[in-house]
């Protein structure tokens, strides 16, 4: 072996690692000491004319003789023309490409959902997902790298559901765009998500509104309230209250069953339900009518310490969300479903009163569609929506199952502020 190289001995090494400064070994390789706990080997070298330097690892980690070795390594790189630091560059951009390339699109999809879990409003949310996607897509490309998946991929898993079940068929499609999305985000896969509807798949599928009829929840006719509301009266069990008062308040099934009585104000007459609950994500008040605070007090004198207002059979868990469905079917009426009640809710405020229809919206707790008119409706109309709905627990308590019912109206009053 040359002189000019190999000039470090493994003896002295350790008593030259606490000296600062630069130790030559020779033929470019040298050990860097900053302080006694910041120690490196370096090859430095020239190429282009132009001064290089490459990290090759810690010491003592790096032994001297694995140093030699790295160093031997880059000199020859350097004699064939190449820049060993650029080398060692693209073959660690490649190593990341292809862990990339193996990573699956199971486990995109559970990534992405543990991502997103805590942002969910619905805790059942995340099961929902998990639950379709290992039904319809798991099986084709669950366990293939996620970069593989591709349009004829993605058709395979659509085909069979998109006529049959479109809105199940609506749902996975975004799923998976929303995951492929995600991968390539992170680098697991490149080229253009073969999952997006829009200039892509709506070439090879109808759309979903041309492929069956979109299906309303079923309603019960305003005008045969009156008389449900006496037949419901006589149910008995927390399911048959908790319908009442999703009637009476024109609620969302979620927001009944999961109501707590720190949200109730008796005194005030107001419900409020917080922003976490909403489907909309936007707090909602609730004017209780006095049907609805009834059924309020009556809950209260017998909650026993819960905080649920209607708690369920487990502790310090709320109402199934299928009690009021079970209760429509004891009744006989399983060709209705609760959240149909909000349609009788609405087709009652248009056709039998002269309320603004941007009250009864208020009421259902709709989100605006249009950006503008958001921009400008700051108010949730509180107090229109309180006669409103005052309105309604009077037609559904006393009027009759006849066609020509009474027409309810605004005051002059109430009118005039709604003009």
């Amino acid at each position: 072996m040359g002189h000019s190289i190999e000039k470090l001995k493994a003896i002295a090494l350790e008593r030259l690692a606490k000296k600062p400064g630069l130790h030559g070994d020779g033929g470019g390789l040298y050990l860097r000491v900053t302080s006694a706990t910041a120690r490196s080997w370096v090859f430095r070298y020239m190429l282009a004319g132009k001064a290089r330097e490459m990290g090759l690892g810690s010491y003592p980690e790096i032994t001297l003789a694995q140093a030699r070795t790295a160093a031997t390594e880059a000199r020859q790189i350097k004699a064939q023309g190449r820049d060993p630091v650029e080398l060692r560059t693209a073959v660690r951009a490649q190593e990341r490409a292809d862990a990339a390339r193996a990573v699956t699109f199971r486990q995109c999809a559970e990534r992405y959902i543990a991502a997103r879990e805590a942002a969910w409003r619905n805790s059942k949310h995340a099961a929902q997902w998990s639950a379709t996607l290992e039904t319809y897509v798991m099986p084709t490309v669950g366990d293939l790298p996620v970069q593989s998946v591709d349009v004829a991929l993605v058709h395979r898993i659509l085909d069979p559901i998109w006529s049959v079940k479109p809105e199940t068929a609506s749902r996975v499609r975004g799923r998976m765009e929303a995951i492929l999305d995600w991968a390539a985000t992170r680098g697991y896969r490149q080229g253009e998500n073969p999952a997006r509807w829009k200039g892509h798949l709506e070439n090879l599928f109808p759309r979903r509104s041309k492929v069956r009829r979109v299906e309303h929840h079923a309603a019960l006719p305003f005008a045969e309230i009156s008389a449900f509301m006496t037949v419901l009266r006589s149910e008995e069990g927390l399911g048959a209250l908790a319908l009442q008062l999703t009637i009476m308040t024109a609620a969302r099934t979620g927001e009944v069953i999961a109501a707590k009585w720190s949200e109730i104000d008796l005194e005030g007459e107001t419900w409020t339900v917080p922003a976490e609950r909403m489907k909309g994500g936007r707090e909602h008040r609730v004017p209780l009518s006095k049907p609805a605070l009834a059924i309020l007090r009556e809950r209260h004198k017998a909650a026993a310490g819960s905080e649920y207002v209607f708690p369920g059979a487990q502790k310090r868990k709320p109402l199934s969300n299928m009690a009021m469905l079970q209760t429509l079917r004891r009744m006989g009426r399983g060709d209705l479903t609760v959240h149909g009640f909000r349609s009788t809710f609405r087709d009652w405020a248009a056709e039998r009163t002269t309320y603004p229809a941007e009250v009864a919206e208020a009421a259902l707790a709709h989100v605006v569609g249009d950006k503008v008119e958001a921009a400008y409706r700051r108010g949730d109309l509180f107090d229109k929506r309180r006669k409103l709905m005052a309105a309604w627990a009077v037609f559904c308590t006393t009027h009759s199952a006849q066609p020509n019912v009474l027409t309810i109206r605004p005051s002059a009053t109430s009118r005039a502020a709604a003009e």
